[in-house]
């Protein structure tokens, strides 16, 4: 079979290489818009993780102060004179610590809104 030659028109190249630059120049702007996507990911998670460790130690530290206070009623308890004085002083320990409850409740609740309005902003670039 005898092998007739044929040329690619020009403007069949040139159309195919406008394509081709088209496509790249797409690509490119595929994958930079993939990269600020997961920047814009990296920076919500970081955020949402530091403010989770923020009220993990804001919660140990409420921890402690319940801790604290408990011995200090144990303390008081075991030192009073009547059952009187005994109830007197749980009344008295059982009010504090439920003002400290929804204190330590509010505190958190108020945190972790924070951290998720954070962590949903848009950020910025």
């Amino acid at each position: 079979m005898q092998r007739t030659p044929f040329d690619i028109p020009v403007q069949m190249r040139e159309v195919a290489d406008q394509t081709v630059r088209e496509a790249k120049k797409a690509f490119d702007q595929f994958v930079d818009a993939t990269q600020k996507a997961v920047a814009t990911t990296e920076r919500s998670a970081n955020s949402a993780r530091e403010g989770a460790a923020e009220a993990n130690r804001q919660a140990m530290a409420f921890v402690e102060e319940n801790v604290a206070a408990s011995f200090d009623f144990a303390r008081r308890v075991v030192q009073a004179r009547t059952i009187e004085e005994v109830a007197a002083l749980q009344q008295e320990f059982l009010q504090r610590q439920m003002a400290a409850s929804a204190e330590q409740g509010k505190v958190l609740g108020e945190m972790v809104g924070k951290t998720a309005r954070d962590a949903m902003e848009k950020p910025k670039t």
